[in-house]
C-alpha cells in the first residue's frame, strides 16, 4: 500500500467564506445530529436531505472535499501512461500512472483558461494536451509546454502545475482525497484488512468493470447498499435466491468510518482457489468505507463499488469484480473476453434493478406526503451510515486534518 502526494497541493476548502446556513438547513443538520446519540432513532433521513441544494454544497465541502474516495482498481492503472478521469461532486479529477510507476492524482483543469485537459473516461497517454490553446502537461501534472508564452515575463512555467490531490493504493484499490492535508488511509482500514486476509486481495485481478449514471442523490444509492432488506423487492430473481432479504444482518461498526456486515448464503460457497473459513464460505462479507466505498467478498469473487455524486440528483456508480489471478492465468483471449462479458452483463442486470428503484425514490422526495420512515431491524448499517454522515457534516474545522 502506498501513499503519494507530490508537488503543489490543491487548496483546502475555506469554511470562513461559506455563507451562513438558512434556517431550513440548520434545522436539517440538527435532525442529523440526532444520529450521534448513543441510541440513535431507527428512522430514515428527512426527505429534504435528498433534495436540498444547500446541504449538497455542504457535503461537497465537508464530505467529498475531505474524505478518502474509492475511485478505481490498480488494474485500470497498471501501465505507465494509464489514466482514469472522473468527476467527484462537481470536481474533475484525473489519476495517472507515471513513468516511474507512481500514482498521481490531480485536477485536470488547465492553468491557462480553465479548459479540461482530459474528459471523463479511461485511456493511455504520454502527456495531456489542452485542446483550447495546446498547453501540455506531464503525467505528474507538470507543465511541459505553453505555446506563445515566452514574452509574458510575469509567467513562470516552472511554477505552473496542475493542482495535486492525495492518492493511495490499498491492496489494489485506488483511493483519492481532495484534501492535501489528509491523513493516510491504510491505518483506518486495519480491521478490514484483517477480515479480508484469506481473500488475498493482492493476488486478485479485475475481471469486469462498469461505470453508470443513476438519476438519484448519492445518499439514496449509498443507504441502499448498506442493507440487504431490499433484495426481496428489487432483486427477486437475481440476488434473492442466494442472499435472501429476509436474512438477519450481523453488523460490526466498532471502527469509526468503516463497517462490516455479513449476509448468509442459502448454500455455502465451495472455493477451489482460496482457503476460506467455514464462516467465510457461508456468508457474503460486505465492507463499507465512508462515504461511498464498498467491498463485497463472496466466495472467490470480490466486488467493489463506489457511488460518487455528479450533482444533487445524479450519481456515478463505479465498480468491478475481482477474481483470483490463477482463475484466468491459463485462459485464452477469447475465454477472458467471454468471462468479462458474462460478469458485466450480469452486473448490468443487477445494477439496472437498483437504478430503476432508486430513481423512483428520487422522484418521490419532493412529495408533500414524503416523510421519515421507521427502519427495519434488518437495516442497522443504514443508521451507521447516517451517523457517519452526521459526524462529517457537523465536525468543525479544528477537527481537521483527519482523513476519516
Amino acid at each position: 500500500m502506498t501513499l503519494h502526494q507530490t508537488g503543489p497541493a490543491a487548496p483546502r476548502p475555506d469554511s470562513s467564506t461559506t455563507p451562513p446556513l438558512s434556517p431550513e438547513t440548520a434545522d436539517l443538520l440538527a435532525e442529523l445530529g440526532g444520529y450521534l446519540v448513543p441510541d440513535p432513532p431507527a428512522l430514515s433521513l428527512p426527505p429534504r436531505a435528498f433534495a436540498s441544494g444547500e446541504l449538497y454544497e455542504l457535503e461537497r465541502e465537508k464530505v467529498f472535499g475531505r474524505s478518502w474516495l474509492l475511485v478505481a482498481h490498480t488494474d485500470q492503472l497498471a501501465a505507465p501512461g494509464a489514466y482514469v478521469a472522473l468527476t467527484v461532486a462537481g470536481e474533475p479529477v484525473v489519476i495517472t500512472r507515471g513513468d516511474d510507476g507512481a500514482l498521481h492524482a490531480m485536477s485536470p483543469i488547465c492553468r491557462h483558461r480553465m479548459m479540461p485537459v482530459v474528459e471523463p473516461g479511461t485511456g493511455r497517454t504520454d502527456r495531456f494536451t489542452c485542446p483550447y490553446h495546446l498547453w501540455r502537461y506531464g503525467l505528474d501534472g507538470r507543465l511541459i509546454g505553453a505555446t506563445f508564452m515566452r514574452r509574458n515575463e510575469a509567467f513562470d512555467p516552472a511554477g505552473c502545475r496542475l493542482p495535486q490531490f492525495a492518492v493511495e493504493e490499498w491492496h489494489g484499490f485506488v483511493f483519492v482525497n481532495l484534501d492535501p492535508a489528509a491523513e493516510a488511509l491504510a491505518p483506518h482500514l486495519a480491521r478490514i484488512e484483517s477480515d479480508l486476509v484469506n481473500y488475498r486481495l493482492d493476488d486478485m485481478v479485475l475481471a469486469g468493470e462498469w461505470a453508470e449514471e443513476w438519476h438519484c442523490n448519492w445518499k439514496i444509492a449509498v443507504e441502499n447498499a448498506h442493507e440487504n432488506y431490499h433484495v426481496m423487492g428489487f432483486h427477486p430473481e437475481t440476488l434473492e435466491p442466494s442472499t435472501p432479504g429476509r436474512s438477519d444482518t450481523d453488523l460490526r461498526d466498532d471502527t469509526p468510518w468503516a463497517l462490516r456486515f455479513r449476509i448468509p448464503f442459502t448454500e455455502p460457497q465451495q472455493p477451489s482457489l482460496l482457503s476460506l473459513t467455514e464462516d467465510e464460505k457461508a456468508h457474503l462479507y460486505d465492507f463499507f468505507v465512508f462515504p461511498t466505498g464498498s467491498l463485497a467478498a463472496a466466495g472467490e469473487a470480490v466486488i467493489w463499488l463506489s457511488m460518487l455524486p455528479l450533482s444533487l440528483d445524479r450519481t456515478q456508480v463505479r465498480g468491478g469484480m475481482l477474481v483470483p489471478a490463477a482463475r484466468v492465468k491459463d485462459l485464452g483471449e477469447a475465454e477472458r473476453k467471454e468471462m468479462r462479458q458474462g460478469i458485466e452483463s450480469y452486473s448490468a442486470m443487477v445494477n439496472a434493478e437498483d437504478r430503476r428503484g432508486l430513481e423512483a425514490v428520487q422522484r418521490s422526495v419532493g412529495s408533500r406526503f414524503a416523510a421519515r420512515g421507521h427502519l427495519s431491524p434488518k437495516e442497522p448499517a443504514v443508521v451507521s451510515f447516517y451517523r457517519n454522515l452526521a459526524r462529517a457534516l457537523l465536525r468543525g474545522d479544528d477537527e481537521w486534518p483527519g482523513a476519516l
